[in-house]
């Protein structure tokens, strides 16, 4: 066999690979090793490409390459080892655009290579849709960032004729991509990349909020797709598949986490989400004042260490206090007592897909430990205690009971089942769509103010003291 089938081979096992490495990652007991094999199929697929005859016959681009591959990995290692749970969401964000990008500048280059023997139709259909979807991809996921980064306001902005804005600029892309595949136009092809990185801004700006994980799984997507699309500019088998598999699976995750919010994904994109908080009663300190319970963790500590049954509810607010090791702490003590416990996880908790899954494998949490909301919620019955950690609109009855509510509709995790409700909160401050959670103010709620892995902290002590 030559060496290009041998290569061609190699690309073939790294594809089983890529597909295996997302099977595992459907599940939180498998996502490590799957996440660990995609690696290793993806260094291996790039590792046989400087095989190619053509890759080694140019020096001078084959030095340039493995220089950048150094930078890069000296920027992305040191980032993704000291980078915080609470901002891992950003990191995705930006290292997804940083992908989205380097397919548009792949796609741009070879049509500058080929432009002036006038490629053919289909090749510059190639191109466009590889600059279109890889620029919108770095631009969005960019403005994300930033939002999520605090950077910006992380509401949704929205200004006068925003649509027809929006639909100018769309209507302007297609016109340019249209004269760029008729005429093979170099200028018309950096009109489009130009429009559609501002497309990708506009595209972001109104979505916010608690939209923002369905926005980081669609913008992975959108790269997966330009990546897909620079494979068939360049002949790449490889990359036509990872770039497929991350493209489906990506609009997949989007549709699935849609639906776990009770809203069609147009909703998501188009609705400006959390832009005006419309709390009532008290929360932010207007309207009707509403009486809340306020227990000490002794009081708590005690209800806990004689419960039969107590489930654990996390939510962003348990990221941003790095309050996951005591967490498992807590629910390792109650356990030795012989109290039943375990995490109820909801599919949009925290600000990315499965981010409370990674937040508490950081801890070491045992798999069977973890409950997705549908298999929790039929046993918050015969919960005597939900104890709530820094989620708040995944758990508002809001979403059950108030037609008109932002979030009516959303499936929640039905905390006010449980025997007793405790919240661990910083403030009274709403969540991110921007309203009271009424359960704050049941009858069977306990609220402990402060610092989630400091109030925790107290628990394990009054627990250890019951």
């Amino acid at each position: 066999m030559t060496l290009n089938t041998w290569i061609d081979l190699v690309y073939l096992v790294a594809a089983i690979g890529f597909i295996l490495a997302l099977k595992g990652l459907s599940s939180p007991k498998h996502a490590r090793n799957g996440n660990l094999l995609g690696a290793a199929a993806a260094a291996v697929a790039v590792g046989f490409t400087f095989a190619y005859p053509q890759v080694r016959a140019h020096t001078m681009n084959l030095v340039l390459t493995l220089v950048a591959m150094a930078i890069g990995a000296a920027v992305a290692v040191p980032a993704a080892r000291r980078v915080k749970m609470t901002a891992m969401p950003q990191m995705v964000a930006i290292f997804n655009g940083v992908g989205g990008g380097a397919a548009a500048l792949v796609s741009i280059v070879v049509f500058l290579l080929e432009a002036p023997g006038k490629p053919a139709t289909y090749r510059i259909a190639e191109v466009l849709f590889g600059v279109l979807v890889g620029c919108v991809s770095f631009s969005g996921s960019a403005i994300a960032f930033a939002k999520l980064q605090e950077l910006m306001t992380g509401r949704p902005i929205t200004y006068p004729a925003q649509q027809v804005i929006n639909a100018v600029v769309a209507v302007a892309i297609v016109a340019l991509a249209v004269g760029t595949l008729v005429t093979g136009s170099v200028p018309l092809l950096a009109a489009t990349a130009v429009l559609s990185l501002v497309l990708g801004i506009i595209f972001v700006l109104p979505i916010g909020g608690a939209d923002v994980p369905v926005l980081i799984s669609l913008l992975n997507s959108f790269t997966g797709l330009a990546v897909a699309a620079s494979g068939f500019t360049l002949n790449n088998n490889l990359l036509i598949i990872a770039g497929t598999l991350v493209g489906a699976s990506g609009i997949l995750l989007t549709r699935m986490m849609s639906k776990a919010m009770g809203r069609s994904l147009a909703n998501v994109l188009f609705s400006a989400f959390g832009s005006v908080v419309t709390a009532a009663g008290g929360a932010d300190g207007s309207g009707e004042s509403r009486p809340v319970k306020a227990g000490t963790a002794e009081d708590i500590g005690v209800l806990l260490a004689y419960a039969r049954k107590v489930v654990i509810i996390p939510g962003y607010g348990l990221a941003v206090a790095q309050a996951q090791h005591t967490a498992r702490e807590l629910a390792d003590l109650l356990m030795e007592r012989g109290v039943e416990v375990f995490y109820a996880i909801h599919p949009v908790a925290g600000r990315m897909p499965g981010h409370m899954n990674v937040l508490l494998a950081e801890a070491n949490v045992p798999y069977d430990e973890l409950k997705e909301m549908d298999e929790a919620n039929p046993e918050m019955s015969t919960a005597d205690v939900a104890l709530v950690i820094g989620a708040n609109d995944t758990v508002n009855p809001a979403a059950k009971n108030t037609v008109g509510s932002p979030i009516y509709g959303m499936p929640i995790i039905n905390a006010d089942e449980a025997q007793n409700i405790v919240f661990l909160k910083r403030s009274m401050r709403p969540g991110f769509a921007g309203i009271d959670n009424d359960l704050l103010f049941d009858e069977k709620t306990t609220l402990l103010f402060g610092d989630a892995k400091d109030t925790l902290a107290q628990l394990v002590a009054a627990v250890k003291n019951a």
